[in-house]
């Protein structure tokens, strides 16, 4: 089997890094607390809804807790266990075999809220930075498959209408992330 040559990778250009969380505020708490969905995985140790009746009262320790874990730059490890329930891939697919299952780990509300807020700072750094290129879809406000599907009918009627012939081709990949060559996405990930 042969080996390829790892792509080519463009540094990011400079001034953009991402060096420093800011500080979370409980007004991004209170926020964050009153966007999460009222479902949750049963096995949860700290409901939403008690989360969100007591928001006021809990906003202050919350911040305080989520703070301390990006200056520690650390995540605490009561937040890094899940409620792991096996689904079935396919209906299709054979039941008894182990194979026919993937996990969904289900996180913690905390741990989720986190995310959340270490996820808004990314994005907000990001788009100030114009890093995330024009026509991405996903993680982008006001942008969904939606709004993909309307670009590539728009750019497939200007065509036409400009007496161009135009062809679609789309690729369905199942399980597409297990495709990765797992050496290329690590390093694009240190690039």
């Amino acid at each position: 089997m042969s080996v390829l040559p790892l792509p080519p990778f463009t540094s990011p250009p400079t001034g953009c890094e991402f060096r420093v969380f800011r500080p979370i505020t409980t007004t991004d708490v209170n926020r964050a607390v009153k966007a999460l969905p009222d479902k949750q995985c049963s096995s949860d140790p700290f409901p939403t809804r008690v989360m969100k009746s007591n928001i006021d009262m809990l906003a202050p320790f919350l911040t305080e807790l989520f703070n301390r874990s990006l200056s520690a730059g650390a995540v605490p490890t009561a937040f890094k266990a899940a409620c792991v329930t096996p689904l079935l891939k396919k209906t299709d697919l054979d039941p008894a075999n182990v194979q026919s299952y993937q996990p969904i780990a289900n996180l913690s509300v905390l741990s989720k809220l986190l995310e959340h807020l270490v996820a808004q700072q990314l994005l907000d750094h990001l788009n100030a930075s114009k890093q995330l290129p024009d026509l991405q879809s996903a993680y982008r406000a006001h942008h969904s498959s939606e709004t993909a599907v309307v670009k590539v009918l728009a750019d497939k009627l200007k065509t036409v209408d400009g007496g161009d012939l135009a062809m679609l081709t789309l690729l369905d990949l199942s399980a597409a992330f297990d495709t990765v060559d797992h050496g290329i996405l690590l390093r694009r990930l240190e690039t």
